[in-house]
């Protein structure tokens, strides 16, 4: 209902004509003679007529509509490009004999494939003497729960930017180059671990972001490694 006060001059007042003319969209195709006479501002400070506001908001919108469409379109396409990625390294995994292969696998194609990650490690706690490899990181639980307890706390994924004794641990010789990592717990049979991956870049890996591909793989590791690993240790 309209509030405003009856003017006193017996003109409508401006909500009003504005019900008015919602409630009669075509008021302006029998008047159209009005619209040439109707003057607006633009925020140049130039005058234009009702019907050029009307074409420059419609061509804003579409260049509203054009810049939407556009990331729509980039966003699918990266999309399809992280589901190949992602599907690539799957099969690696899953395509792997032995243990040490299927570490190797996961490391190189999480290095080479996937943008921003410039470092990767799979290690997992157990008794290193029981572990008959020299290639799979193995450490004693604990060593795992000194140095990076505080991280495995939650047995969740953790994002951001780690101490750099966090870092030394996870990724030895190239802690000083990360700018930020990720890491998720694994359990592999009866042996807990951990994925880590990092970046030279500071802001790529946040607190904020999602972990839903980190935990995928996390998740193919725990069903792929058990298969490959034999020893008393599992």
């Amino acid at each position: 209902m309209d509030s405003a006060p009856p003017k006193k001059d017996g003109l409508p007042s401006e909500s009003e004509v504005a019900r008015y003319l919602r409630n009669h969209p075509g008021f302006f195709l029998n008047n159209e003679d009005i619209l040439s006479e109707l003057k607006l501002t633009h925020q140049t400070g130039k005058v234009v007529n009702l019907a050029e506001r009307q074409v420059e908001i419609l061509r804003e919108r579409n260049m509203d509509m054009r810049s939407r469409l556009s990331k729509l379109l980039e966003n699918a396409t990266r999309n399809d490009e992280l589901f190949e990625r992602s599907k690539n390294l799957i099969l690696t995994l899953i395509e792997s004999k032995r243990a040490e292969e299927l570490s190797n696998n996961l490391c190189r194609n999480l290095v080479s494939d996937f943008d921003d990650i410039d470092y990767a490690s799979l290690i997992l706690f157990a008794d290193p003497n029981r572990v008959g490899s020299s290639v799979l990181r193995v450490v004693s639980p604990e060593q795992a729960q000194q140095q990076i307890g505080s991280l495995l706390r939650g047995k969740k994924a953790i994002c951001g930017v780690l101490r750099p004794e966090e870092l030394s641990f996870l990724f030895g010789q190239h802690a000083d180059h990360i700018g930020s990592a990720a890491l998720m717990p694994v359990q592999a049979g009866n042996i807990d671990g951990v994925i880590a991956i990092a970046s030279k870049n500071p802001q790529h890996f946040k607190s904020s972001m999602g972990t839903l591909f980190l935990e995928y793989i996390a998740e193919v590791v725990n069903r792929c490694l058990p298969k490959l690993m034999k020893g008393p240790f599992l």
